[in-house]
């Protein structure tokens, strides 16, 4: 028999894009009887009642999470340790405390210390997003389709790790398992690499003398055009991802940086066989990304071009 997904009151700390999401996807699938939220910023906590994704807006994270069933972080991984230390006091006995932070064993350290007995802490991740933030940025599709990956800590209690997972599907995501350190290995090479390239080729862009801005915004082809778009992702919540996945990241980084330097060789002796099957067998990766439900082959990333609106996938 499936978990019950459903909660008497769920507490969402953090009411950007993720936050906001889930709060529309809880309200979407009646998942809640009540969704308190809580944002540092009081305009943010404002808005997210005008658009009406939580019931009520808390002005301290403690107030938030007090007589929740299950409590959501979904602050930037830096702040999880902070919001953990100030809501442990108010934690209720036998509550699901959780998070949405792409890095995991940070969370389990930061915030593992700050669950009191009795209550249940599964880090998870929910690998959906845009490069859209703030509380506009949210709505309810997005963990439609996508994975989301819950890491417990040992000792886990199984029914509340059954629950959070029906939670999560209930969501519209898929669930999947991984031991902590595999997780931020894997998430290091699929989200994290690629996301720190983009950032870097946008500056190298911005850096060159010899183009000038007007230049690279007038003829940004396909490729340059989503760089930015990765680039422009919220800057708090990659600098911290930086700083609290630097292992797992310098480690690919250092693998990028071999590969990089063997095209570079590839290119100076004119290697046509070799750059040729390095083009083919990464051709066959984004098909197999596709075949796997996690994008779309439509031309254009299937984007619609006359519409200028901001992308939600």
């Amino acid at each position: 028999m499936s978990a019950d997904p459903h909660f008497k009151r769920v507490a969402i700390i953090g009411l950007g894009l993720i936050g906001g999401s889930l709060g529309h996807a809880i309200k979407r699938g009646k998942l809640a009887e009540h969704i308190s939220g809580y944002a540092t910023s009081d305009a943010t906590r404002k808005r997210a009642i005008e658009i009406g994704f939580i019931d009520s807006a808390a002005t301290t994270a403690a107030e938030a999470a007090k007589d929740a069933d299950l409590v959501v972080i979904c602050t930037p991984v830096g702040a999880l340790g902070a919001v953990a230390a100030e809501i442990e006091p108010h934690l209720k006995k036998g509550a699901i405390v959780t998070d949405a932070g792409s890095v995991k064993m940070a969370v389990i350290r930061d915030v593992g210390p700050h669950v009191p007995d009795g209550v249940h802490f599964v880090p998870g991740h929910p690998i959906a997003g845009t490069e859209q933030s703030g509380p506009d940025a949210g709505f309810a599709e997005l963990f439609d389709g996508r994975w989301c990956i819950l890491t417990p800590v040992p000792g886990a209690d199984r029914d509340a790790v059954a629950k959070l997972a029906a939670f999560w599907e209930a969501c519209g995501s898929k669930v999947d398992y991984m031991e902590p350190r595999h997780h931020d290995l894997v998430l290091a090479i699929v989200s994290h690499l690629p996301h720190l390239i983009a950032y870097n080729i946008v500056g190298t862009a911005d850096d060159l003398e010899t183009v000038t801005e007007s230049e690279v915004i007038k003829y940004s082809a396909g490729g340059f055009r989503d760089f930015t778009r990765l680039a422009s992702s919220d800057p708090t919540m990659w600098r911290d991802i930086c700083l609290n996945n630097k292992d797992a990241i310098l480690e690919m980084l250092g693998r990028f940086s071999e590969d990089l330097s063997a095209m570079q060789r590839m290119i100076r002796w004119g290697d046509g066989e070799g750059l040729f099957n390095l083009f083919t067998r990464t051709r066959a990766v984004r098909r197999s990304i596709i075949e796997a439900g996690q994008d779309t082959a439509a031309p254009n990333f299937g984007r619609d071009p006359t519409h200028a609106t901001p992308e939600k996938k």
